[in-house]
């Protein structure tokens, strides 16, 4: 495939959802990115009509987001000279097809940028359910009295509470990093992980029934998979302490649903869900009120100023191949498997 000329700004085009757009684009980063490409004005959300088709026979790169449609052989046809494709968010797994990697299309995504307010948001969640926070805001707020503090049960706390993270993807090396000066034990079960990169990550690498089993808190942050769809199973569900929490941002169908909910309804287990299956739950269903549940609308991911971080990302990776630099968070398609 041929290369950027360096100091030609090439022919680009946004493909996404316009709200999406407008979101995550502001005029700023606009303006950076018309600085670097000549931009079509137009945002693509249909890549088969008149005037999309007219800006596809001339395209370079295009810059994707939420809601871009499929870059399938329809797409690469009408655009016979797209060469790079620069994602706004994380996965591009909705999107990038295996006709681009046949034609060698370049692949850039904005997950690591997107990987910084799910981690922060799981330490968060991390610390407030060690120290029981929601439970106990929750009485104090019934009682409107303080209870003894002195007699708070020794499982209250972060001092040397366990910690597993499930896979060491982007986020749950964040993760990783940012338990880093809290005094905790830190578990990781990734099977692509071995010894000595635990080591170097400073975390001891288990198996995933022990992470389940010694796990205080338990991190999902696995990619949904064939092979992960309901790995955490009922068994591993049921291995877990009394008073564990289960924490996920992955997807919620890696996670047993069903089992999970008879954990806490009964009072065994805690849980903070950022994702479920389906990704709104029904309104009867009995997750929405077990007092042993924080459930948050999908929200651990890119929100408000921290678009800001995915715009900078695909500016910064615009500039990178427009200057013939190459990507600096390329996706390859021998790894896509293990992507979110």
């Amino acid at each position: 495939m041929t290369e950027p000329t360096p100091g030609r700004r090439p022919r680009a085009a946004l493909a996404m959802s316009p709200d999406v757009a407008s979101a995550v684009l502001d005029p700023e980063s606009r303006v950076a990115l018309d600085a670097l490409c000549d931009l079509a004005p137009a945002v693509l959300e249909d890549f088969t009509t008149p005037a999309a088709r007219a800006v596809l026979a001339d395209t370079e790169l295009l810059v994707t987001g939420w809601g871009c449609p499929p870059l399938d052989d329809g797409l690469l046809r009408a655009a016979p000279r797209l060469r790079a494709v620069v994602h706004t968010a994380g996965s591009v797994r909705g999107h990038v097809t295996d006709a681009c990697w046949d034609r060698g299309v370049e692949v850039s995504s904005a997950a690591a940028a997107n990987a910084v307010p799910v981690a922060e948001y799981t330490l968060a969640m991390i610390l407030l359910t060690g120290k029981r926070v929601l439970e106990s805001a929750r009485e104090y707020r019934a009682t409107r009295t303080r209870a003894d503090w002195l007699h708070t049960p020794r499982t209250v706390g972060n001092h040397r509470r366990t910690v597993g993270v499930l896979s060491a993807s982007l986020i749950g090396r964040r993760v990783i990093d940012l338990l880093r000066p809290h005094d905790v034990d830190v578990l990781l079960h990734d099977p692509y992980v071995d010894e000595a990169e635990a080591a170097r990550l400073g975390v001891r690498g288990v198996g995933l029934a022990e992470l389940f089993r010694l796990g205080d808190t338990v991190s999902v942050h696995t990619p949904l998979l064939p092979e992960t769809r309901g790995l955490v199973s009922r068994d591993l569900i049921g291995s877990m302490k009394p008073g564990a929490v289960l924490i996920n941002t992955a997807r919620g169908a890696v996670l047993d649903q069903d089992a999970l909910t008879d954990a806490a309804l009964a009072g065994r287990i805690r849980a903070v869900l950022d994702v479920t299956d389906p990704e709104v739950l029904p309104h009867d269903h009995p997750l929405w009120d077990c007092e042993h549940v924080l459930i948050t609308p999908h929200l651990a991911g890119s929100q408000g100023n921290e678009w800001r971080r995915l715009a900078d990302t695909a500016v910064s990776e615009v500039a990178r191949w427009a200057s013939g630099e190459g990507f600096l968070h390329p996706v390859r398609r021998e790894r896509l498997a293990f992507l979110a």
